[in-house]
């Protein structure tokens, strides 16, 4: 009999173990299927500079290597250092303006690993919308882009609206070439343009009889805007900051407009 209850409880023991064992391995398989696989890695993009790269991450990259410091005042000037360049032989895609006047050293480091982008950069709706759905195809994040652009045409309307709102009365404006087409977006009539080569001396006495109340300077090229007397000189600016926020670069030329034109 003394036997049989000890066989009775061997048994036991091991249907015990064996139940716990089945139940431990349950939850690991649990805990395992609620992780599940890491997201995919977006692509690797290198970016010539800020603006260059705020195209990119309004498109939808994550990964993002700008080779410009953001510090620069005029970005496509700079010369890249061998540390620099050697970030292109990891990327993807390689985003450059034509501009820029490091592109050819950008295009040799990268050999054929990565494929080139030539960006279109001009901060107006029509360009910036299609070039952001360029980039949201080709780097696969078209619904990142669609979101962006959405956020995008209502900003834009709202500060277009603020400093139009500034202006009493329609005002005119002369403008550096290149940042010409933010008098639309503040409800001014361009009266003339400067540049890109320094202005003369006849070319500012033109100016200065068209009686402009503003002069959209480009804020990247200070040596290259004249003072013109009777007008309010804005400094407008097209390169973002560090953090690639393009929409920054809109409230800031909008909050520079409003404070010229209420004034």
């Amino acid at each position: 009999m003394r036997w049989s209850r000890i066989l009775v409880a061997l048994t036991a023991t091991a249907a015990l173990a064996l139940s716990t064992t089945g139940c431990g391995s349950t939850d690991t398989d649990s805990d395992a299927g609620t992780e599940g696989p890491a997201p995919a890695a977006g692509p690797a993009v290198v970016a010539s500079t800020t603006w260059v790269g705020a195209l990119a991450k309004a498109a939808g990259a994550t990964d993002i290597t700008v080779i410009a410091p953001a510090s620069l005042q005029h970005p496509p000037d700079y010369d890249p250092k061998p540390s620099d360049l050697a970030a292109v032989t990891d990327a993807d895609y390689v985003l450059y303006a034509e501009f820029d006047g490091f592109a050819d050293r950008l295009t040799e480091a990268a050999g054929s690993g990565a494929e080139l982008v030539t960006v279109q950069l001009e901060n107006t709706p029509a360009a910036i919308t299609a070039e952001v759905t360029r980039l949201g195809e080709l780097f696969g994040t078209a619904d990142a882009a669609a979101t962006w652009l959405a956020e995008f045409d209502s900003t834009y309307a709202d500060l277009s609206e603020q400093v139009k709102a500034a202006a009493p009365a329609p005002k005119t404006a002369v403008a550096q070439l290149f940042v010409a087409y933010w008098a639309e977006f503040a409800g001014l009539q361009v009266a003339g343009t400067y540049g890109p080569q320094p202005v003369t001396a006849s070319e500012l006495a033109d100016l200065t009889a068209k009686q402009p109340a503003l002069v959209l300077a480009n804020g990247h090229l200070p040596g290259a805007n004249p003072e013109v007397d009777g007008a309010t000189r804005v400094d407008i600016v097209n390169y973002p900051a560090a953090d690639l926020d393009l929409l920054a670069v809109f409230r800031t030329n909008a909050d520079s407009l409003s404070t010229a034109l209420a004034g």
